[in-house]
């Protein structure tokens, strides 16, 4: 979401009047389930995901998942989405990111930030 400052201008009997207006404008939302492979877990890949997201402004979670990998969503502008995962293929200093699977997915209303999510099985499907 952003707030634009719109500034109007109205002339009456030679008196100008400037009048402010905040304006609330969503921009468009979207969300991406990712899965990260490589040396991902026990190197701080999830709070290094929640710090950026968080920077980011974007919504979601991270976790790790019994077979090794790191996964998650996350929710917000486009340009958003793509400098996430930029700084996921990067990775925290000790890790060695392999490969970043990704694809969009449905958004989700109610989220207020970017959490991290107990280890569990994994939850993402590559064929969808």
């Amino acid at each position: 979401m952003s707030i634009y400052f719109i500034c109007i201008f109205k002339l009456t009997s030679s008196i100008c009047y400037r009048r402010h207006i905040l304006v609330e404008v969503n921009m468009a939302q979207k969300r991406i389930a990712f899965k990260v492979h490589g040396t991902v877990q026990g190197v701080g890949f999830r709070d290094f995901t929640q710090k950026r997201a968080t920077e980011f402004d974007l919504k979601g979670w991270v976790k790790n998942t019994i077979c090794g990998r790191v996964e998650g969503e996350a929710q917000g502008p486009d340009s958003a989405i793509q400098n996430l995962v930029k700084e996921i293929n990067n990775g925290p200093r000790l890790a060695h990111v392999v490969k970043v699977e990704k694809k969009e997915i449905a958004t989700q209303e109610g989220e207020s930030q970017f959490g991290v999510k107990r280890t569990s099985e994994s939850a993402f499907d590559a064929t969808v």
